[in-house]
């Protein structure tokens, strides 16, 4: 492959009013050939695209897509230059899919790159240097590794970054570049804001059979972890008879019964003594 300088590369720019990688990336598949290459350019949309993107757009539309089953949600604004292409098919359909890709494209928060607020970079780069995969390794390596990571993580942020989902091969920014260069006029997306159904909101917990119980005005059954913590806490708050203590009460009652029986005895033998004494008078008195 031949090198390509940045001369070269800045020769074709001029030729062309392509972007500086589109470019270098047109001469590096044409061997560094600047006629081949601008008619590769021409073959992709790209030539003409860039001549186009410096004119000012303030036409377009504003489109919506809204997901099967209405989860999702997306509004988006892109502009051309006039009314006229803004009511062409080929723009409206450029639309209608750019919507459908930012429903499809979750982690996208931006359209592009400089759209990024410096302080959302600045926090990307400390995460990344606090990784324990940098540990030990030298600053001058750390920052190049950091950087690396840093813009591959800023592009997932970026609408126009993203390939495209109905041609993986192309990114969206590629996409509008095509379109540029078919409508003969500059296109911008401008912005976009997608929803997501419940996002932000606190979720509460209902409890379905409570509900239905307090409707019926009656006592909703216990949930299995209740139910399994009161049977815990019934069998704790069951008395276990103190055995020291019966056994201590053992001897005493023993004692008491052989008390009771021995009074028994005795008065079995009073009473036998009184019979005899009677049985004793009686023969007297017949004498």
């Amino acid at each position: 492959m031949a090198e390509i300088s940045a001369k070269l590369v800045k020769e074709l720019r001029e030729k062309t009013g392509a972007g500086m990688m589109d470019c270098k990336k047109a001469l590096q598949e044409t061997e560094g050939d600047i006629e081949k290459a601008i008619e590769w350019l021409r073959k992709k949309g790209i030539a003409s695209a860039g001549k186009k993107e410096g004119k000012v757009a303030a036409e377009g539309l504003v489109d919506s897509y809204i997901h099967i089953g209405g989860r999702i949600g997306v509004l988006v604004e892109v502009n051309c230059q006039t009314d006229f292409v803004a009511r062409n098919e080929a723009f409206k359909t450029l639309v209608s899919n750019i919507a459908k890709q930012i429903a499809a494209s979750q982690n996208v928060e931006y359209v592009k790159v400089g759209d990024i607020p410096a302080e959302i970079a600045e926090k990307e780069k400390s995460i990344e240097m606090g990784k324990d995969d940098l540990a030990g390794k030298p600053d001058n390596i750390k920052e190049k590794i950091v950087q690396g990571r840093i813009e591959k993580r800023l592009k997932e942020m970026c609408l126009l970054d993203q390939a495209y989902i109905k041609d993986p091969n192309i990114t969206v920014e590629e996409l509008v570049k095509q379109h540029i260069a078919q409508l003969g006029e500059n296109i911008q997306v401008r912005r976009f804001v997608r929803f997501n159904l419940g996002e932000g909101i606190e979720k509460q917990e209902s409890d379905f059979a409570a509900e239905v119980a307090a409707q019926m005005g009656t006592a909703a059954p216990p949930k299995p972890e209740e139910a399994a913590q009161d049977a815990e806490d019934k069998q704790e708050d069951v008395e276990v008879p103190d055995q020291t203590e019966a056994k201590q009460e053992e001897p005493v009652q023993e004692a008491e019964a052989e008390q009771q029986v021995s009074e028994v005895e005795v008065k079995e033998v009073e009473v036998k003594e009184d019979k005899k004494s009677s049985k004793k008078s009686g023969k007297k008195g017949k004498k």
